[in-house]
């Protein structure tokens, strides 16, 4: 979309204070401004969505998917051909303007079966009462209470379920053996950077989802930053099922 939508991001994400009382609030006065332009900012910030998402053992046919802060739909029409073979797709968030984004985008597309639904990821329970496949696209870091938005993900999936996650994370400082250790700078330069937006980058999502989950797939890398040249952002993808 150009220099001025992304001058208008980077207002948002540097300089534009968040406010609200409620995390919803808070989620609606920042995305608020920058609905429009999400997307397109958005595809050289987040990494690894895309790769995530293809890694995902989807049902042959039918089959619940539960997108966990979802936002503007990006993730479920990246995987389009897939989707009119579920038989029902939820897209959760608490973000008023990214919900109207998506909404518009699955209704150019006709799927009726897609749902948007402004709903708390540490609550949402699906119609159907289960899911088949929940997914956190670089939603995790922005739940304050994220290890409720986990435990949920693993209450409403059925057994032998997938759950999918990319995001923003840093390594413990002694991190388990078949991980990634990273040094004292990316430790802690990172969550001091990101915390103005309300984003806190954790060493505990990966050992959490080795705990609850059998893992499928995990890579652990680093992506590049728009406009910040030098150094990288490090992110994960990992893939796992209910045991």
């Amino acid at each position: 979309m150009g220099l001025m939508a992304d001058l208008r991001i980077l207002y948002h994400l540097l300089l534009k204070p968040v406010r609200g009382k409620s995390h919803a609030e808070r989620m609606e006065n920042f995305y608020g401004g920058q609905a429009e332009a999400y997307d397109d900012f958005r595809r050289r910030l987040l990494n690894g969505r895309e790769a995530m998402l293809e890694s995902i053992p989807w049902p042959e046919q039918g089959g619940v998917w539960v997108d966990m802060g979802g936002g503007t739909g990006f993730n479920i029409a990246a995987v389009a051909d897939r989707v009119p073979r579920l038989s029902k797709v939820y897209l959760v968030d608490l973000s008023t303007s990214l919900l109207q984004v998506a909404r518009k985008r699955f209704d150019e597309k006709g799927w009726s079966h897609v749902r948007t639904e402004e709903a708390d990821a540490t609550t949402f329970t699906p119609e159907e009462g289960s899911a088949d496949v929940v997914t956190f696209s670089y939603s995790l870091t922005m739940i304050p209470d994220w290890f409720s938005a986990m435990e949920n993900a693993l209450r409403i999936l059925k057994p032998g379920g997938v759950i999918g996650v990319v995001d923003f994370y840093v390594a413990r400082k002694f991190p388990a053996e078949r991980r990634a250790k990273h040094g004292w700078f990316t430790r802690s330069f990172w969550p001091v950077w990101f915390a103005g937006d309300n984003v806190f980058p954790s060493p505990d999502h990966l050992p959490f989802l080795d705990r609850h989950f059998e893992t499928v797939t995990c890579t652990e890398a680093k992506g590049k930053v728009p406009y910040i040249p030098l150094i990288r952002m490090p992110y994960y993808r990992y893939v796992g099922r209910k045991r």
